[in-house]
C-alpha cells in the first residue's frame, strides 16, 4: 500500500512546477471582480470570476501588493473616475503562483483601466441598437408635457444631496409657485439601481395617483458608478412607462441610455428644478400677456368711445340755435313757439316773436308780402 500514496506536500509540489511551468511569465486575464478587501497594510485582496448563463464557472484568488496598489488604484480611478469595485469586468496582468500551502493564487503586476471603459461603452452601444431595433427609443418623445406641472413622482435617494437640492430650488423659487414633489426611494448607483428604480416605477404606476411627471434624479458621481444608467431594463421601463418621465443624472458632461429615451433630459437636479419653475413662469407670463393685452382692448375701446361722444358733441353745439343766434342770424316763432320756417301760412294780426342771441322781441304780423 506504502507504494499507492504520495503526501499532500508532494501533490501541492507537483501542482506547483505544473503550473507555474505552464505560466512561467506574466499573461494578461480578463476575469470580473466578484469580492474585495483592501487592508489596513495596504494590500488588496480579490476574487476574480468567470460566469455563464448558467452561473459562475471558474474562481481564483488574487492580490495586489501595497507596493503596487497605491499606484494602480488612483491611476485605474484617474482614468475611469472610480475606484475598483465588485461587479467590474477587468483586464489585469497576473503572475501565476501555486503554494503548497494556500494553493492557487494569482498576484495583480498591472491593470488596464482603457478596457474597462471600452467594455462598458460596447455594452451601451449595443443597448442603444437594440432598443432602436424595439422602437423604444422615442415612445416617451410622444407625450404632451402638461403646461402647470403639479404632482411630481420623484424617484431618488431620499438622502442624496442631488434631491435635497432639488427640493430647496422647487420650494425657494421667487415666484412663490407651489409644487406638490412626493418621493419614492430607491437606490440610484450600482449593480442593484436598474432593478430598484424599476420597482419605484412600478410603485408610482400602482399608487392610483395622477401624476404629471415623473422624475429621475440623482448628483454627480464617478463614471462607472453611473453605468447603471444604461441599463437595458431600466431603459425600456422608462420607455414604456404611460406618463411622462423626466432624467436628470450625473455631471453637465454624463448623456445616459436613460437619459436618451426619457421624455426630457436635462443636466442635474437643480436644472429639473429650473425647467418646472419655468412651466409656471411662462405661464405666468402669458397670462400676463393675456391681462395687458385685454386692458389695452378697454383702453381702446373707451378712447374710441370718447372720441364718438366728443364728435356728437361738436355736432351738438353746432346745431345749437344761440351758437346760430351768435352769428347775427334771428329766429322767427309763432305765438306757440314752434320755429316759422316760411312767411305763408301767417296773416295780419297774428303775434310772432323774433329771437336775437341778446334776447326776444314780441311783435304783430301787420302784412304778409310773398316773393
Amino acid at each position: 500500500m506504502s507504494e499507492k500514496y504520495i503526501e499532500l506536500y508532494e501533490l501541492q509540489s507537483r501542482l506547483k512546477a505544473g503550473v507555474e511551468g505552464v505560466f512561467p511569465g506574466k499573461i494578461w486575464l480578463r476575469a470580473e471582480i466578484s469580492a474585495l478587501k483592501a487592508r489596513p497594510a495596504g494590500h488588496c485582496y480579490m476574487e476574480l470570476s468567470q460566469s455563464s448563463e448558467n452561473g459562475i464557472v471558474a474562481k481564483a484568488q488574487a492580490v495586489i501588493w501595497s507596493s503596487k496598489f497605491r499606484f494602480l488604484a488612483p491611476f485605474f480611478k484617474s482614468v475611469t473616475g472610480s475606484d475598483l469595485a465588485e461587479g467590474m469586468n477587468v483586464l489585469v496582468q497576473v503572475a501565476v503562483t501555486f503554494s503548497q500551502l494556500y494553493g492557487l493564487s494569482l498576484v495583480i503586476d498591472d491593470i488596464d483601466p482603457a478596457f474597462t471603459v471600452g467594455e462598458k461603452e460596447q455594452l451601451r452601444r449595443q443597448t442603444v441598437e437594440r432598443l432602436e431595433k424595439e422602437g423604444l427609443m422615442d415612445l416617451q418623445k410622444e407625450f404632451a408635457i402638461p403646461a402647470l406641472p403639479y404632482r411630481l413622482a420623484v424617484i431618488s435617494a431620499a438622502d442624496a444631496a442631488g434631491y435635497r437640492d432639488f427640493i430647496r430650488h422647487l420650494e425657494e423659487n421667487e415666484y412663490g409657485f407651489v409644487f406638490c414633489p412626493e418621493l419614492y426611494p430607491a437606490l440610484m448607483q450600482g449593480a442593484e439601481a436598474p432593478s430598484s428604480i424599476v420597482s419605484a416605477l412600478e410603485a408610482i404606476a400602482d399608487s392610483g395617483i395622477n401624476y404629471d411627471l415623473v422624475l429621475i434624479m440623482r448628483g454627480g458621481g464617478a463614471r462607472l458608478d453611473l453605468a447603471c444608467y444604461d441599463d437595458y431594463g431600466l431603459a425600456a421601463a422608462i420607455a414604456r412607462f404611460p406618463i411622462p418621465v423626466f432624467t436628470a443624472v450625473g455631471h453637465d458632461q454624463d448623456f445616459h441610455v436613460c437619459d436618451m429615451v426619457a421624455c426630457r433630459h436635462v443636466k442635474t437636479p437643480t436644472a429639473l428644478a429650473d425647467e418646472l419653475i419655468g412651466c409656471y413662469a411662462d405661464e405666468d407670463a402669458r397670462l400676463s400677456s393675456f391681462a395687458s393685452r385685454l386692458r389695452l382692448a378697454f383702453v381702446n375701446k373707451i378712447h374710441v368711445m370718447e372720441s364718438e361722444i366728443q364728435m356728437l358733441e361738436t355736432r351738438i353745439r353746432s346745431a345749437d340755435p344761440r351758437n346760430i343766434l351768435k352769428r347775427g342770424y334771428a329766429l322767427a316763432l309763432d305765438a306757440g313757439g314752434v320755429p316759422l320756417k316760411r312767411a305763408s301760412g301767417k296773416s295780419a294780426g297774428d303775434r310772432v316773436s323774433v329771437m336775437f342771441s341778446d334776447g326776444t322781441i314780441d311783435c304783430e304780423v301787420k302784412a304778409v308780402k310773398m316773393v
